[in-house]
């Protein structure tokens, strides 16, 4: 059982004020300490960044910005912020950072702010392909206010057709070019899509959220010295609080500043600004490059074994955190898949996959990802048993076998746990 003891005395109190919400954190810790956690865009956060989340600062308004505020009594808050933003340009080599969005889809909507008006043509990756909501979905903001025209994925290698996104540039020369997605499992080529937008005068904005993690720990290339914009969250494998960030060039940094407030948002977070100062500055650790290294290798062994054991991985593997899998050989839609590892303690998620026959609520594959076990201490001796009980789960039709499987996943996840005990 999860134990109160994890967030200190100040919970004794919320248990006798509201034991039912208190209930609900104990179960989630629970939860968490029990099961395998394969969604790819979440992490554990570090107990110092929690702290911080979860602190007086919440209690602050500061609209504005450090030294230029609308309220008074900013000059403690202001020191938060001020270490968010230098410690984000030093670790990314950025010119400017805003460290104020409430999310990644806010920071988001700040570049289409900064940089567009209503109507213009956006290119980007279809939400079909593994895009998101805020390129150019038709049920968001940025499918209603702007013209989207988006790329796709080649048919046999499930790699972004660089050639397409170069034709449809030309052809519609939209006022700027989203480099990013959510479920796709490859690296991506930031210079092809910096020289695109240079032939047509593009602003290029890359929806870094789910690799940014694995650009801090330098695994892998950063978008930065090709972004005119870079958006991103700053939890998935980044591991800090809930929340969004947005670096871009100098010369933009007035713009984006304005769009983020007062366009789009009032007054900021700042216990989320502070947390997302210590998770930058964990993010220059060795420990902390050593394992967005290992991030990687997990995924990319755990994908093996996985496509070992009949399950396909889309584009034939991955260069991240994430594995998209086609589900389609062993004939299970990606909603029971999703609804059989919840039976078992194996929380992923459906997905669509390019090209998919079934529709988003139903799809055809599921989406992995090893943020969370790698953050637990497993390496890639423990993605064979990580593949198997995934696979034994998705294939299992009795209902009354999940049971054990359940047992199972928790005597793996006791030898990695999450959020030890003291």
């Amino acid at each position: 059982m999860a134990d109160s003891t994890f967030w200190g005395p100040d919970f004794q109190a919320l248990e006798q004020q509201d034991p039912e919400i208190a209930k609900v954190l104990l179960d989630e810790l629970d939860r968490q300490r029990t099961g395998l956690q394969l969604i790819a865009s979440e992490n554990l956060t570090s107990p110092a960044v929690l702290a911080a989340f979860g602190s007086v600062l919440s209690n602050k308004y500061a609209e504005g910005y450090p030294g230029r505020r609308y309220y008074g009594g900013c000059e403690v808050v202001d020191r938060a912020e001020e270490l968010a933003i230098s410690r984000a340009k030093h670790l990314f080599g950025a010119e400017h950072a805003n460290v104020q969005p409430h999310s990644g889809a806010s920071a988001n909507l700040a570049a289409y702010a900064a940089f567009t008006k209503p109507g213009d043509k956006v290119l980007a990756l279809s939400l079909a392909q593994g895009g998101h909501l805020t390129h150019g979905s038709p049920v968001n903001f940025s499918g209603q206010w702007f013209e989207p025209i988006h790329y796709t994925v080649k048919r046999d290698s499930e790699y972004i057709d660089y050639d397409e996104v170069r034709s449809l540039a030309l052809e519609h020369r939209p006022r700027m070019i989203i480099a990013g997605a959510t479920a796709y499992p490859r690296l991506v080529d930031f210079a092809a899509f910096r020289q695109i937008s240079d032939e047509i005068n593009a602003i290029l904005m890359v929806d870094a959220a789910h690799f940014i993690g694995l650009v801090a720990g330098k695994a892998i290339p950063s978008p930065v010295p090709y972004a005119d914009v870079v958006c991103f969250t700053t939890h998935k494998v980044l591991r800090g609080p809930r929340g969004g960030m947005i670096l871009s060039r100098a010369e933009h940094a007035k713009e984006i500043d304005k769009a983020v407030f007062p366009k789009m948002q009032g007054g900021p977070l700042m216990n989320a600004v502070a947390a997302k100062a210590v998770v930058l500055k964990e993010c220059t650790t060795t420990a902390y490059q050593d394992y967005a290294s290992q991030v990687i290798k997990n995924a990319q062994a755990l994908a093996s074994e996985l496509d070992k054991q009949g399950l396909r991985p889309v584009s034939g593997g991955t260069d991240t955190h994430l594995i998209l899998l086609d589900l389609q050989g062993i004939g299970v839609t990606g909603k029971e898949a999703e609804r059989r590892c919840d039976l078992a303690k194996i929380t992923l998620n459906k997905n669509s996959i390019p090209y998919d026959p079934q529709p988003p609520m139903v799809s055809s594959g599921v989406r992995v990802g090893t943020p969370s076990i790698t953050t637990q201490g497993m390496r890639e001796s423990q993605m064979t048993e990580v593949a198997s009980l995934i696979l034994r789960t998705i294939k299992e039709t009795e209902d009354s076998k999940f049971t054990q499987i359940a047992a199972e996943v928790n005597a793996l996840v006791a030898q990695y746990p999450a959020y030890p005990r003291a």
